[in-house]
């Protein structure tokens, strides 16, 4: 290899690796936005089922509004859950794509 293959490669792995950095950035501002907007979702939608048990009128109304909360809050969770493995996902996905073409000539090589 000559001093200018050598140049080369170290400038390719270079570009690659801050490509993925800036990926993994994009990535993690996007699931750090996620959650902060589901903790801001859960927080008022749990203000919002307490006011409401505050001003059952008997034990019955006060276990309903206690028996909904708990069902729309696993079924939020479940979602968000959800999103954030998808979003978790597609973040791997796209910070080993600047990675692949190497990787498979390495492998080639072998």
């Amino acid at each position: 290899m000559t001093n200018e293959d050598m140049q080369k490669f170290g400038q390719s792995n270079m570009d690659m690796a801050v490509t993925s950095f800036g990926v993994w950035t994009k990535g993690a501002q996007a699931i750090a936005a996620e959650v902060v907007d589901y903790s801001k979702k859960s927080a008022e939608s749990s203000a919002a089922a307490w006011e409401k048990l505050m001003s059952a009128k008997s034990l019955e109304k006060a276990l309903e509004v206690q028996s909904q909360y708990l069902r729309s809050s696993y079924e939020d969770f479940v979602a968000e859950a959800t999103k954030l493995g998808e979003l978790y996902v597609d973040l791997a996905k796209q910070a080993y794509k600047p990675f692949e073409a190497t990787l498979a000539k390495a492998s080639a090589m072998k």
